[in-house]
């Protein structure tokens, strides 16, 4: 889910009481496409959490969606050297606990026909 400006019609991410455009108060959940592009990446071989360690090394990516705004996540489904900026990708939803599910996004595989 992402905020849309019922005012001016942008969207918002990361959430906000007003809308940075227009400064709106007439913001809306909706439901985002979940596609985008990889504008950016790192790739983490250390951590200072000792929680992460188990998940070394891990890709965080700056994603620009489709709607056009930006989210920082988990890259998953790839290995390191295959990313590229600028590739497709998509949401997927790791359920962490009952009560955290936490976005990441994979890459777009095109199926050969």
């Amino acid at each position: 889910l992402i905020q849309k400006c019922m005012n001016c019609g942008s969207s918002v991410f990361y959430p906000r009481m007003f809308c940075p455009k227009c400064l709106s108060n007439n913001l809306e959940w909706v439901e985002s496409e979940g596609k985008g592009r990889l504008l950016s990446f790192t790739i983490l071989y250390s951590t200072s959490y000792p929680e992460f360690n188990d998940d070394l090394p891990f890709v965080l990516g700056l994603v620009r969606l489709r709607e056009g705004v930006n989210m920082i996540a988990n890259v998953v489904d790839c290995k390191p050297e295959e990313l590229k900026v600028d590739m497709e990708v998509e949401v997927v939803f790791d359920d962490v606990t009952e009560e955290l599910t936490l976005p990441k996004f994979k890459p777009v595989r095109r199926s050969t026909a």
